[in-house]
C-alpha cells in the first residue's frame, strides 16, 4: 500500500508539531523577562524545479503570541 501525498503532509505536520512543542517548552521554562513570546511558523517549498518553477510559490506564515505567565 502507498503512502498518499496526505499522509506524507500529516506525517511531517505531526513531526513538526511534537518537537515544535518540545522546543517552545525549553524556551519558555528559561526565566523570560517579558509578559509572552511572538513567534512566527513559516512553511517553504525548498524543491528545486529546476526552470519550471511553480507560478505560485507556497508561502505560508502562520504568527501568534505565547503567554509566558505560567
Amino acid at each position: 500500500m502507498t503512502d498518499s501525498p496526505r499522509d506524507d503532509i500529516r506525517r511531517i505536520l505531526k513531526t513538526f508539531g511534537i518537537q515544535a512543542d518540545e522546543a517552545m517548552t525549553v524556551h519558555l521554562s528559561r526565566s523570560l523577562a517579558v509578559p509572552e513570546v511572538r513567534i512566527r511558523i513559516t512553511l517553504t517549498d525548498l524543491t528545486d524545479y529546476g526552470g519550471n518553477p511553480p507560478d505560485e510559490p507556497l508561502n505560508y506564515a502562520l504568527e501568534g503570541s505565547i503567554k509566558t505567565d505560567f
